[in-house]
Protein backbone atom coordinates (compact mmCIF):
# COMPACT_ATOMS: atom_id res chain seq x y z
CA UNK A 1 0.00 0.00 0.00
CA UNK A 2 1.24 3.46 -0.88
CA UNK A 3 2.15 5.58 2.11
CA UNK A 4 0.86 9.15 2.23
CA UNK A 5 1.26 11.91 4.74
CA UNK A 6 -0.46 11.29 8.06
CA UNK A 7 -3.16 13.59 9.37
CA UNK A 8 -3.64 14.57 13.00
CA UNK A 9 -6.13 12.56 14.99
CA UNK A 10 -9.33 14.37 15.89
CA UNK A 11 -9.54 14.62 19.67
CA UNK A 12 -11.66 16.76 22.00
CA UNK A 13 -15.29 16.96 20.91
CA UNK A 14 -14.92 14.04 18.54
CA UNK A 15 -18.19 12.75 17.08
CA UNK A 16 -18.80 9.20 15.91
CA UNK A 17 -18.72 10.44 12.31
CA UNK A 18 -15.33 12.12 12.83
CA UNK A 19 -13.98 9.02 14.54
CA UNK A 20 -15.15 6.74 11.73
CA UNK A 21 -13.55 9.03 9.17
CA UNK A 22 -10.26 9.30 11.07
CA UNK A 23 -9.91 5.54 11.60
CA UNK A 24 -11.03 4.75 8.05
CA UNK A 25 -8.46 7.15 6.62
CA UNK A 26 -5.71 5.55 8.72
CA UNK A 27 -6.70 2.12 7.42
CA UNK A 28 -6.87 3.22 3.77
CA UNK A 29 -3.55 5.08 3.85
CA UNK A 30 -1.69 2.31 5.68
CA UNK A 31 -1.24 3.94 9.09
CA UNK A 32 -3.15 0.90 10.34
CA UNK A 33 -2.36 -2.50 8.85
CA UNK A 34 -4.40 -5.70 8.35
CA UNK A 35 -4.61 -7.60 11.62
CA UNK A 36 -4.02 -4.54 13.80
CA UNK A 37 -6.26 -4.68 16.86
CA UNK A 38 -8.66 -1.85 17.63
CA UNK A 39 -9.07 -1.96 21.38
CA UNK A 40 -12.03 0.02 22.70
CA UNK A 41 -10.22 1.34 25.79
CA UNK A 42 -7.17 2.45 23.80
CA UNK A 43 -9.33 4.14 21.15
CA UNK A 44 -11.43 5.88 23.82
CA UNK A 45 -8.26 7.30 25.33
CA UNK A 46 -6.82 8.24 21.95
CA UNK A 47 -9.92 10.18 20.89
CA UNK A 48 -10.79 11.38 24.40
CA UNK A 49 -14.30 9.93 24.35
CA UNK A 50 -16.22 7.24 26.25
CA UNK A 51 -16.38 3.67 25.02
CA UNK A 52 -19.98 4.07 23.78
CA UNK A 53 -19.14 6.18 20.68
CA UNK A 54 -16.11 3.95 20.07
CA UNK A 55 -18.39 0.90 19.86
CA UNK A 56 -20.66 2.70 17.40
CA UNK A 57 -17.68 3.80 15.28
CA UNK A 58 -16.38 0.23 15.17
CA UNK A 59 -19.84 -1.03 14.21
CA UNK A 60 -19.94 1.38 11.27
CA UNK A 61 -16.41 0.43 10.23
CA UNK A 62 -17.46 -3.23 10.25
CA UNK A 63 -20.39 -2.36 7.99
CA UNK A 64 -17.98 -0.60 5.64
CA UNK A 65 -15.86 -3.74 5.45
CA UNK A 66 -12.76 -2.06 6.91
CA UNK A 67 -12.92 -3.77 10.31
CA UNK A 68 -13.83 -7.29 11.38
CA UNK A 69 -15.10 -8.26 14.81
CA UNK A 70 -15.80 -11.73 16.12
CA UNK A 71 -17.89 -12.28 19.29
CA UNK A 72 -15.95 -11.66 22.51
CA UNK A 73 -12.83 -10.52 20.62
CA UNK A 74 -11.22 -7.19 19.79
CA UNK A 75 -12.01 -5.63 16.43
CA UNK A 76 -9.21 -5.96 13.87
CA UNK A 77 -8.35 -4.18 10.62
CA UNK A 78 -9.37 -6.26 7.61
CA UNK A 79 -7.38 -6.71 4.41
CA UNK A 80 -9.12 -4.51 1.84
CA UNK A 81 -8.21 -6.17 -1.44
CA UNK A 82 -8.46 -5.04 -5.03
CA UNK A 83 -11.06 -7.71 -5.72
CA UNK A 84 -13.30 -6.47 -2.92
CA UNK A 85 -12.95 -2.83 -3.91
CA UNK A 86 -13.44 -3.35 -7.64
CA UNK A 87 -16.69 -5.24 -7.05
CA UNK A 88 -18.10 -2.32 -5.07
CA UNK A 89 -16.92 0.26 -7.59
CA UNK A 90 -18.47 -1.80 -10.38
CA UNK A 91 -21.83 -1.62 -8.62
CA UNK A 92 -21.31 2.07 -7.88
CA UNK A 93 -20.60 2.89 -11.53
CA UNK A 94 -23.83 1.22 -12.62
CA UNK A 95 -25.87 3.00 -9.95
CA UNK A 96 -24.39 6.42 -10.70
CA UNK A 97 -24.97 5.88 -14.41
CA UNK A 98 -28.64 5.20 -13.67
CA UNK A 99 -28.87 8.32 -11.47
CA UNK A 100 -27.29 10.51 -14.14
CA UNK A 101 -29.63 9.20 -16.84
CA UNK A 102 -32.68 9.77 -14.69
CA UNK A 103 -31.41 13.20 -13.63
CA UNK A 104 -31.02 14.23 -17.27
CA UNK A 105 -34.63 13.23 -17.76
CA UNK A 106 -36.26 14.27 -14.48
CA UNK A 107 -34.34 17.14 -12.87
CA UNK A 108 -36.34 20.35 -12.60
CA UNK A 109 -34.99 23.54 -14.14
CA UNK A 110 -34.07 24.84 -10.68
CA UNK A 111 -32.24 21.60 -9.83
CA UNK A 112 -30.23 21.75 -13.05
CA UNK A 113 -29.23 25.37 -12.44
CA UNK A 114 -28.28 24.62 -8.81
CA UNK A 115 -26.11 21.68 -9.94
CA UNK A 116 -24.39 23.81 -12.56
CA UNK A 117 -23.84 26.68 -10.13
CA UNK A 118 -22.24 24.56 -7.40
CA UNK A 119 -20.11 22.81 -10.00
CA UNK A 120 -18.75 26.08 -11.40
CA UNK A 121 -18.10 27.43 -7.91
CA UNK A 122 -15.96 24.41 -7.09
CA UNK A 123 -13.30 25.54 -9.56
CA UNK A 124 -11.91 27.85 -6.86
CA UNK A 125 -11.29 24.79 -4.67
CA UNK A 126 -9.37 23.17 -7.52
CA UNK A 127 -7.22 26.27 -7.97
CA UNK A 128 -6.59 26.44 -4.22
CA UNK A 129 -5.71 22.74 -4.06
CA UNK A 130 -8.14 22.38 -1.16
CA UNK A 131 -8.50 18.59 -0.84
CA UNK A 132 -10.76 18.54 2.23
CA UNK A 133 -13.14 21.20 0.92
CA UNK A 134 -13.28 19.61 -2.52
CA UNK A 135 -14.02 16.22 -0.97
CA UNK A 136 -16.99 17.80 0.85
CA UNK A 137 -18.10 19.45 -2.41
CA UNK A 138 -17.76 16.13 -4.22
CA UNK A 139 -20.12 14.45 -1.78
CA UNK A 140 -22.71 17.21 -2.20
CA UNK A 141 -22.35 17.12 -6.00
CA UNK A 142 -23.09 13.41 -6.13
CA UNK A 143 -25.92 13.70 -3.61
CA UNK A 144 -27.61 16.23 -5.91
CA UNK A 145 -27.14 13.78 -8.76
CA UNK A 146 -28.78 10.99 -6.76
CA UNK A 147 -31.70 13.17 -5.65
CA UNK A 148 -32.15 14.44 -9.19
CA UNK A 149 -33.13 10.92 -10.21
CA UNK A 150 -36.31 11.31 -8.13
CA UNK A 151 -36.36 7.64 -7.12
CA UNK A 152 -36.22 6.95 -3.39
CA UNK A 153 -35.25 3.29 -3.74
CA UNK A 154 -32.30 4.03 -6.00
CA UNK A 155 -31.26 6.87 -3.68
CA UNK A 156 -31.14 4.44 -0.75
CA UNK A 157 -29.10 1.88 -2.70
CA UNK A 158 -26.57 4.36 -4.06
CA UNK A 159 -26.02 6.17 -0.74
CA UNK A 160 -25.47 2.87 1.09
CA UNK A 161 -22.89 1.81 -1.49
CA UNK A 162 -21.23 5.22 -1.38
CA UNK A 163 -20.85 5.05 2.42
CA UNK A 164 -18.78 1.87 2.07
CA UNK A 165 -16.56 3.46 -0.56
CA UNK A 166 -16.25 6.85 1.14
CA UNK A 167 -12.70 6.43 2.53
CA UNK A 168 -11.38 5.44 -0.89
CA UNK A 169 -13.26 8.19 -2.70
CA UNK A 170 -11.73 10.72 -0.30
CA UNK A 171 -8.26 9.22 -0.67
CA UNK A 172 -8.21 9.81 -4.43
CA UNK A 173 -7.90 13.57 -3.87
CA UNK A 174 -4.46 13.10 -2.33
CA UNK A 175 -3.15 12.05 -5.74
CA UNK A 176 -1.43 14.88 -7.63
CA UNK A 177 -3.68 16.44 -10.27
CA UNK A 178 -6.77 14.52 -9.23
CA UNK A 179 -8.83 17.60 -8.26
CA UNK A 180 -8.62 19.09 -11.76
CA UNK A 181 -9.40 15.76 -13.39
CA UNK A 182 -12.40 15.25 -11.13
CA UNK A 183 -13.70 18.71 -12.04
CA UNK A 184 -13.38 17.93 -15.75
CA UNK A 185 -15.26 14.64 -15.29
CA UNK A 186 -18.02 16.43 -13.37
CA UNK A 187 -18.18 18.96 -16.19
CA UNK A 188 -19.08 16.25 -18.68
CA UNK A 189 -21.88 15.01 -16.44
CA UNK A 190 -23.29 18.51 -15.85
CA UNK A 191 -23.23 19.46 -19.54
CA UNK A 192 -25.08 16.28 -20.50
CA UNK A 193 -27.73 16.84 -17.81
CA UNK A 194 -28.23 20.47 -18.81
CA UNK A 195 -28.79 19.31 -22.39
CA UNK A 196 -31.14 16.57 -21.28
CA UNK A 197 -28.92 14.04 -23.03
CA UNK A 198 -29.82 10.87 -21.16
CA UNK A 199 -27.31 8.57 -22.84
CA UNK A 200 -24.37 10.97 -22.56
CA UNK A 201 -25.13 11.70 -18.89
CA UNK A 202 -25.17 8.00 -18.03
CA UNK A 203 -21.96 7.33 -19.92
CA UNK A 204 -20.17 10.29 -18.32
CA UNK A 205 -21.19 9.26 -14.79
CA UNK A 206 -20.23 5.62 -15.38
CA UNK A 207 -16.84 6.63 -16.79
CA UNK A 208 -16.27 9.02 -13.88
CA UNK A 209 -16.74 6.31 -11.25
CA UNK A 210 -14.58 3.92 -13.26
CA UNK A 211 -11.76 6.49 -13.23
CA UNK A 212 -12.26 7.04 -9.49
CA UNK A 213 -11.92 3.28 -9.05
CA UNK A 214 -8.60 3.29 -10.89
CA UNK A 215 -7.33 6.24 -8.84
CA UNK A 216 -8.41 4.63 -5.57
CA UNK A 217 -6.58 1.41 -6.49
CA UNK A 218 -3.40 3.27 -5.50
CA UNK A 219 -4.37 2.67 -1.87
CA UNK A 220 -5.32 -1.00 -2.16
CA UNK A 221 -3.32 -3.87 -0.69
CA UNK A 222 -2.44 -7.01 -2.66
CA UNK A 223 -5.02 -9.79 -2.67
CA UNK A 224 -3.52 -11.77 0.22
CA UNK A 225 -5.19 -13.10 3.38
CA UNK A 226 -5.10 -10.92 6.47
CA UNK A 227 -3.19 -12.21 9.50
CA UNK A 228 -5.17 -14.67 11.64
CA UNK A 229 -7.29 -13.15 14.40
CA UNK A 230 -7.89 -16.41 16.24
CA UNK A 231 -4.99 -16.13 18.70
CA UNK A 232 -4.77 -13.76 21.63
Amino acid sequence: MKQVRKREIVRAGTTVEQMVRAIADMIVTGAMQPGDRLDEISLAGRFEVSRTPVREALRQLCTMGLVDREPNRSAVVTNVTGRYLSSMFEAMAELEGICARLSAERMTVDERHALERMHRESMRLVHAGSEEDYAAHNMEFHTRLYRGAHNDHIFELVTQTRSRLAPFRRAQFRIAGRLAKSYAEHDGIVIAILRGDIQAAGQAAYAHVSIVSEASATFVRPDVPAPSTKAG
